[in-house]
C-alpha cells in the first residue's frame, strides 16, 4: 500500500538519476482513507527518520517539524502517515521524470534493464 509513510522512503533509482530524485511527486492520485490503530511510540520512534519537507504537501502539518510532540500533533501526523492510502495513480521523479505506476495501492518500482544503474 502506498501510504505517505511509504512515499517518504521512496526515491528514483534510474541509472544516472542521482540528484533531485526525492520526493517522488504524485500524479492523478486517487486516495482512500482507512482507519489505523494509533501508536504513539511508533510515531515518536519513526519521526527522526522522516524527511519532513516531503510531507509538506499536506497543509494540516506545520512547516517545521515541532520539537514538542503533543497528542494533537501526533494524531495529525498519524492521520497523514498511516490513514491516507494512494490506491491509483503514479509517482514521478522530479529530475528524470520517470513514472512509477500505482495500481491497487501497490507501487511498481521495478526498472527495465536499461534503466538500472
Amino acid at each position: 500500500m502506498v501510504r505517505l509513510l511509504t512515499h517518504n522512503l521512496l526515491a528514483c533509482h534510474v541509472k544516472g538519476c542521482t540528484s533531485n530524485n526525492f520526493p517522488l511527486q504524485f500524479q492523478n492520485a486517487q486516495i482512500e482513507l482507512r482507519e489505523a490503530d494509533f501508536n504513539t511510540d511508533f510515531l515518536k520512534n519513526f519521526l527522526p527518520k522522516l524527511e519532513w519537507k516531503a510531507l509538506l504537501g499536506d497543509t494540516s502539518l506545520p512547516l517545521e517539524q515541532p520539537e514538542m510532540l503533543d497528542d494533537e500533533f501526533l494524531k495529525i501526523l498519524h492521520h497523514v502517515l498511516l490513514e491516507i492510502h494512494v490506491e491509483e495513480g503514479s509517482m514521478t521523479c522530479p529530475n528524470c521524470k520517470h513514472s512509477y505506476p500505482i495500481s491497487n495501492g501497490i507501487p511498481n518500482m521495478l526498472l527495465a534493464e536499461h534503466e538500472i544503474g
